[in-house]
């Protein structure tokens, strides 16, 4: 079986797992994660662009700050290997950014395609929360520019069953998400006006700030973000940790405001060019 059909298959069983709301672990113990999952999906939000005038209200109005600097570090990890790092050093909440389509739920998960946001629906109840909430969707596709909006989904305490391997957990632990789509700069420069292309990094600079602040107002001490719109949507992956880099280092308002956060960088390439992106902005040695 090819990977993208043994993809596709693991894809039609997670979406029985969260019809039925429970699943049969290795131990042929039954797991159930249907009152988890009906909360997360009854709890989710999806945050329109005027909703942030309001969001960044809130965030402004937030005076706790951590003893000690953010740690910040960039590992060559899946985004819920990162999480689950998270959750084992007693961060009870962790919240994690899907590098999501702008037009489907789950990316092309249920096709079998593997890049992040399907390794998390493939693995999680994030699905349902996000088909809970069709209209960003419907937004985005009907959009002629590929800059995409700040139209975002926030699913909260999402139940987390599969590995890194797509196999089963013996006990599944929660993540929240922010479903957010980055850019998609390799259309924009292909087929986009100039004005478009120009935007594209004031756009995810701005779009940037939004993810952070809704972490910040919904309490997030650990974050797990990455390479974002940085494989499809061909972003440069030194712009978008350069994005990052500007609100977490020099912007007073997220300073200190995060305990942690893991740069979950998934690159299997020769020489680790996505990662070393991140690695030159945020492992410079102080001088």
């Amino acid at each position: 079986m090819s990977k993208k059909s043994k993809n596709a298959s693991t894809a039609r069983d997670t979406l029985r797992i969260l019809d039925q709301g429970f699943y049969i672990n290795k131990k042929s113990q039954k797991v159930s994660i249907a009152a988890i999952q009906q909360k997360a999906v009854k709890d989710s939000l999806h945050y329109k662009p005027e909703m942030f005038a309001e969001v960044f209200n809130k965030r402004n109005q937030i005076v706790r700050r951590e003893e000690k600097q953010t740690a910040i570090e960039v590992i060559n990890e899946a985004t819920l290997y990162a999480a689950q790092a998270l959750k084992n050093e007693g961060f009870e909440k962790v919240l994690a950014l899907n590098f999501a389509s702008a037009k489907n739920p789950g990316g092309g998960f249920q096709n079998g395609a593997q890049a992040q946001e399907e390794s998390l629906a493939r693995a999680s109840g994030l699905y349902l929360t996000q088909t809970a909430h069709w209209d960003m969707y419907e937004i985005n596709r009907g959009l002629e520019s590929c800059l995409y909006t700040d139209h975002m989904i926030y699913s909260p305490d999402v139940p987390v069953f599969r590995d890194d391997e797509d196999e089963l957990l013996d006990t599944p632990y929660t993540v929240s998400f922010i479903t957010a789509p980055a850019v998609n700069a390799g259309v924009v420069m292909q087929r986009s006006n100039k004005d478009d292309q120009e935007a594209i990094p004031s756009v995810m600079l701005a779009r940037t700030e939004k993810v952070l602040s809704l972490a910040m107002v919904h309490g997030y001490r650990a974050l797990v973000l990455g390479a974002w719109g940085c494989g499809v949507f061909r972003n440069n992956p030194a712009d978008v940790a350069e994005y990052f880099r500007y609100h977490l280092m020099d912007n007073p308002v997220f300073q200190n405001v995060f305990e942690k956060i893991l740069f979950a960088v998934w690159d299997r390439s020769e020489k680790e060019t996505t990662i070393e992106s991140f690695r030159k902005v945020f492992l410079q040695p102080k001088i």
